[in-house]
């Protein structure tokens, strides 16, 4: 309720269970239980909230002036559904933590997901109906303000791996030489030797071009740098380059930087705080920003190792492969840790576009369209608009010019 009130709407709300100081109250108000009271604004109360623990919960996904929604309420509600319980299960990702299969990665698929199976994985589902639920209030009450919300784009940049070829040493290059020799990956090995003898930069080097259009089009951006040792999944340029860390300073004097977590550090907690300490002692100032790899997210355990890793903000909280809303939201919320039935010092910031969930898109039109489309969601309800892209996809040409497609998404959604 306070998310919806305070945080969305910028209502100051207090509560009561007492009946004698609610029917004193002479300003707005709201019961929210099974029965009203008198004839006050009544939300009849689905049983979500006042439960302990997880249970399988049935739903029916029905629909409210054309926007879906679940926990329908009856006649005598004043709101179709229960907005209050709805949202929790979204924000809380109620569902994630009920029986599912967990892809290679461990993670959570979008398939198994409501707002996939009902077809409204692309529509900030949560923010619309507090939009609707202050309409509604606005008839009862005439006098109610809301605080005004403004559009927000901020563009995360990944640097999982910040060079392709160069800073690499010795032995990884010459490995990496052997390797495209052998699988008659002809055009990498020209490249390879092209950005050896300092005649091509480095395909993956976009920092300083990025930096530019941000400070042109006065972009906010994040930049993520993984900052871990080398293993299956983590392969950035060693940490101990003075070319990277003077790499990851100079991006830090632009734009402020944050932890890519290692693949590694996922389940371990101590190599997690190790990496976030170590990318301090390079910028120089705290850390608190934190994205997994591969958008790894394990509800709640994730967010309590962020938590005693002392992170205040978290950017995972999306799907890699597909364009959406997985938290069915485009407003930052602190994460609820319902086994602890507590909420735990960690915001989320929920993105909505991945640039690897455009690699299956067919056409560079059908990419602008999708796009522009879940855009024009976030821009209607002034929320977040929150993209992921990585300076890897950035630095290719294949199949799209993805720095052109990059360069127009800031400049048309940046407004």
């Amino acid at each position: 309720m306070k998310h919806i009130f305070t945080t969305m709407l910028g209502i100051e709300i207090g509560f009561t269970t007492k009946v004698e100081d609610f029917i004193k109250h002479g300003d707005e108000k709201i019961t929210y239980t099974k029965q009203p009271l008198q004839n006050e604004f009544f939300i009849r109360s689905h049983g979500l909230l006042f439960e302990q623990g997880i249970e399988d919960v049935e739903i029916q996904v029905k629909s409210w002036d054309n926007v879906p929604c679940f926990f329908s309420t009856g006649e005598r509600s004043n709101l179709p559904f229960d907005v209050f319980a709805a949202t929790f299960y979204l924000i809380s990702r109620y569902e994630e933590y009920l029986p599912h299969v967990k892809d290679a990665h461990g993670r959570f698929s979008y398939r198994d997901s409501l707002a996939y199976k009902h077809k409204f994985l692309e529509r900030p589902v949560v923010d619309i109906w507090a939009m609707k639920l202050f309409m509604v209030l606005k008839e009862r009450f005439p006098g109610l303000k809301q605080r005004p919300r403004k559009y927000r784009y901020l563009s995360l940049i990944d640097v999982t791996t910040s060079h392709c070829y160069a800073n690499r040493g010795f032995i990884r290059g010459l490995a990496g030489f052997l390797l495209d020799l052998g699988t008659f990956k002809f055009k990498r090995l020209v490249e390879r030797v092209a950005v050896g003898l300092n005649i091509k930069k480095d395909p993956y080097d976009n920092f300083e071009i990025l930096i530019e259009w941000h400070r042109k089009l006065k972009v906010k951006s994040i930049f993520f740098f993984q900052f871990a040792n080398y293993s299956k999944y983590d392969k950035n340029v060693s940490t101990n380059s003075n070319r990277f860390r003077a790499l990851i300073k100079h991006v830090g004097d632009y734009s402020k930087v944050a932890l890519a977590a290692s693949y590694s550090s996922f389940n371990d907690l101590d190599l997690l705080r190790n990496e976030k300490h170590n990318l301090e002692q390079v910028v120089n100032r705290p850390v608190n920003c934190s994205r997994m790899r591969y958008n790894r997210v394990d509800i709640p355990d994730t967010y309590r190792n962020l938590v005693s890793a002392e992170f205040t903000d978290d950017y995972t909280m999306g799907y890699s492969h597909k364009i959406g809303f997985r938290a069915g939201t485009c407003t930052p919320f602190q994460f609820y840790d319902i086994p602890l039935e507590v909420k735990q010092p960690i915001m989320v910031y929920p993105f909505v576009l991945h640039d690897y969930a455009l690699l299956d898109i067919k056409k560079k039109a059908e990419v602008e369209k999708r796009m522009d489309l879940v855009y024009q969601e976030v821009k209607l309800v002034k929320g977040m608009f929150i993209s992921v892209f990585s300076n890897e996809l950035l630095g290719t040409n294949e199949k799209y010019d993805w720095k052109e497609i990059y360069k127009n998404l800031i400049s048309k959604y940046n407004v």
